[in-house]
């Protein structure tokens, strides 16, 4: 009888357990499915987000050489604006984009550099300086750039005394790009491991050795993307060079000049030229080959560096 029940127990025992181990494994596999079902609504949310960006990008682009390519010639770009903008071309407004851009990087790059490589490497994170610096910084990122142009206007233009020229224009956007720069290459040089110092400082290899040949080029891509976003905003900028660099749409013979830049170009013929959009058109469709082309050599040229610093 004992035997008899002791065989039931096991039996019932060996019954619960497949039992506890069938609902297990339900549970198992029901965990499973929920897991793989958010995965692939995951992936469709990430897929339908970055073709929705793909696709404004490629609509307005469209748009844009939709209306502006018939209007492109060799002779749109080498020839200056007539009739306030509505005939001939772009050639003294490249002249004045080039100048204004080639202050701006002139002035906002080393600056930029400088700052970062002093936030990064020699001061502590958590600083009181450095924690000021990094505020402030980030507040100005925030700041519209009509302000930035009333600040250039009054300090550049008034104080200065260099009035409306392309030298206050670039200026004024060097400012206005200098902490989107600074924090860019900042957090560059901070996701370096920390293994890069140390194992040149046990070789005896100087603090500055080490920054200019793993740092900086480790840091590359940030400096790359924080580089394309400056230029990307310098470039496309309308309101700080409206009291800047001035409206004139003639060839500038110095810096001390006042020139029109590209996007106070195209503005200025959308907005206040009966007429002007055709030609205002062509011009969107440059500025948005200007970016690329800007974008593309950056990116080149960043490689460029980066492969070479780690053959040395």
């Amino acid at each position: 009888m004992a035997l008899f029940s002791s065989n039931s127990h096991a039996a019932h025992s060996s019954k619960g357990s497949k039992k506890r181990k069938f609902l297990s494994d339900s549970r198992h596999h029901r965990h499973r499915s929920k897991i793989a079902y958010r995965d692939r609504l995951l992936r469709i949310i990430v897929w339908f987000v970055a073709l929705s960006v793909a696709a404004s990008f490629a609509i307005i682009l469209g748009h844009l050489v939709w209306y502006g390519s018939s209007h492109l010639s060799w002779e749109f770009l080498t020839t200056d604006p007539q009739n306030a903008g509505r005939e001939g071309g772009i050639a003294s407004i490249l002249v004045s984009t080039a100048l204004i851009l080639g202050v701006c990087l002139a002035v906002a790059l080393p600056l930029g550099l400088g700052t970062a490589i002093l936030l990064a490497e020699f001061t502590a994170t958590n600083n009181l300086f450095s924690r000021l610096v990094r505020r402030s910084l980030d507040m100005l990122a925030g700041v519209p750039s009509i302000v930035f142009g009333l600040f250039g206007n009054a300090f550049f233009c008034v104080t200065l005394g260099l009035g409306f020229s392309i030298l206050s224009g670039g200026l004024t956007l060097a400012c206005m790009v200098l902490p989107i720069l600074i924090r860019s290459i900042e957090e560059g040089l901070r996701a370096v491991p920390e293994e890069y110092r140390l194992g040149a400082a046990s070789l005896g290899i100087s603090r500055t050795s080490t920054l200019i040949h793993l740092l900086l080029p480790a840091a590359v891509p940030s400096l790359v993307a924080g580089l394309i976003l400056g230029v990307g905003r310098v470039i496309a900028e309308t309101a700080a060079l409206i009291y800047t660099s001035g409206y004139v749409d003639r060839t500038p013979t110095s810096l001390f000049d006042s020139g029109r830049a590209l996007s106070l170009h195209i503005y200025e013929l959308s907005m206040n030229v009966p007429g002007g959009d055709d030609n205002a058109y062509a011009s969107a469709v440059i500025l948005v080959i200007f970016i690329l082309l800007i974008n593309t050599t950056a990116i080149y040229l960043g490689k460029q560096w980066h492969d070479r610093s780690l053959q040395q």
